[in-house]
């Protein structure tokens, strides 16, 4: 096989590791003691599914359905059936109408269903309820997207952010003993207290709320000291103007594929939701020699958790503090526009909507060629690729150069031979333009940015002041 012949994903470098933590069957998802919410993992083996349709077309609903099967295939699900509900707005009681929860539970005997997932983010009353109406463990879209964001972070930040959102999710969802969720006795003395109930003491669900508390208190310590780091990283690279373009969009796009496309960065690429948690930042330049950073970012999904947009800020400032960002869409997906328009929801959420943007229509191989022209009418400023074959990479190259911010000041000089770093610079940041290696130095013809260019001006003139 050569090289131009196999699909193009980089060396793989982590695939074998990550392949290595598939889930184990069985875990218990109580709360039995607070510490077990740092390694808490729910256990889905075989679920059924149901959703509420209250807007949309039946397609969009049954797309979002969809959606969610991949999602609980990829935290190691079998997904046996899924059921809809057309309904104006959810039960506010059990998420889905009465009727429907009995279906359900006949459903969930049929199968031997042991987890029931509810496309929704349902409240912690709707959860005990439709729990205790069906009989199994019912996990909502936002506990099952953090499980899976669980499974996946590798780096020591992206384990501090999931951990932070999936407390933030789970402190209004303790359960404690029974209706009371108290330790405190009956009985008439001290107003009910009885005895044992007296006094300043904690209630176990209180204790344990106070406990999740203070790790989430730290772990926002943490947080803000990574993204310190993260800061210096990107004030180095603006230091020497280095632009920056963030590849992002829909989970599973292709995003990861088309970064080892472009760099051979060795990027995990694998065929699920999610597999990119951790920004991978690599440096590439143009043809003409202009280097910039190609970052690879989260993938977006519809109804992200709110608590994993907060929880991710640092990372996700690597998309709104770009230069330039690449859009992938899935050329090959059923619903490319209600992805770009996931995406975008998300781009609002962090302020990256006045950032530049390059639809990059991706899987191109695969896509229906019709779906191809829609995509590209609606987003004129779009091109069609595919990571896989290498199908427009070149121009999608050819764009990037030219959509990268210009450099306006052009700077002819001769820099002494004793700073050399300043030449690096200039081949770091600049446009160089010519390059000759003179009796007295380095001359240079580049467009180069303001500041750079205001010192070097500054080194030749007192040079040139010196030797008079």
């Amino acid at each position: 096989m050569t090289y131009d012949e196999r699909d193009f994903d980089g060396e793989q470098l982590d695939l074998e590791e990550r392949q290595s933590l598939r889930r184990v069957a069985g875990l218990s998802t109580e709360l039995e003691d607070v510490t077990e919410v740092e390694y808490r993992q729910l256990r889905l083996e075989r679920v059924v599914l149901v959703g509420v349709w209250t807007s949309g077309s039946a397609k969009d609903a049954e797309n979002s359905l969809a959606e969610l099967a991949a999602l609980a295939e990829t935290a190691g699900s079998q997904v046996l059936e899924a059921l809809i509900q057309r309904r104006d707005k959810p039960d506010t009681a059990t998420f889905i109408g009465s009727g429907k929860v009995r279906e359900l539970r006949d459903v969930v005997i049929a199968t031997g269903a042991d987890t029931v997932i509810c496309d929704g983010e349902l409240s912690p009353g709707q959860l005990r309820q439709l729990e205790a109406l069906v009989k199994v463990k019912v996990v909502d879209r936002t506990a099952l997207i953090l499980d899976i964001f669980a499974q996946h972070a590798r780096s020591r930040e992206g384990k501090a952010q999931v951990e932070l959102a999936q407390m933030t999710y789970m402190l209004p969802r303790l359960r404690g003993w029974g209706e009371s969720l108290s330790r405190q006795a009956g009985g008439r003395v001290g107003g009910g207290a009885g005895i044992g109930g007296r006094g300043p003491g904690e209630t176990k669900i209180e204790t344990d709320r106070r406990r999740i508390r203070d790790r989430m208190a730290k772990l926002r310590r943490e947080l803000k000291e990574m993204k310190t780091a993260r800061l210096t990283k990107r004030q180095e690279r603006t230091r020497y103007s280095i632009p920056s373009v963030a590849i992002t969009g829909y989970t599973n796009s292709g995003k990861s594929s088309l970064l080892n496309r472009l760099t051979g960065a060795g990027v995990l690429v694998e065929n699920a939701l999610f597999a990119t948690l951790d920004p991978t930042v690599r440096k590439t330049q143009t043809k003409e020699g202009r280097v910039y950073t190609l970052t690879d970012t989260v993938g977006f999904v519809r109804h992200l958790p709110h608590q994993l947009v907060e929880a991710f800020k640092s990372t996700l400032e690597e998309v709104s503090e770009a230069d330039l960002i690449l859009h992938i869409v899935d050329g090959s997906h059923v619903d490319p526009f209600g992805q770009i328009a996931a995406v975008r929801e998300v781009f609002g959420e962090i302020g990256a909507n006045q950032i530049y943007e390059i639809i990059v229509i991706n899987k191109a191989d695969l896509a229906d060629p019709e779906v191809l022209l829609e995509i590209k009418r609606r987003e004129p400023h779009s091109i069609v690729v595919s990571a896989r074959t290498g199908l427009g990479i070149e121009e999608l190259l050819a764009m990037v150069a030219h959509e990268l911010p210009r450099l306006k000041v052009l700077v002819e000089a001769t820099i002494p031979y004793s700073r050399g770093d300043l030449v690096n610079r200039v081949h770091l940041s600049g446009e160089l333009l010519e390059e000759e290696h003179r009796e007295n130095g380095t001359f240079i013809r580049a467009r180069l940015d303001a500041a750079l260019a205001s010192q070097i001006k500054a080194l030749v003139s007192g040079v040139n002041e010196a030797r008079q």
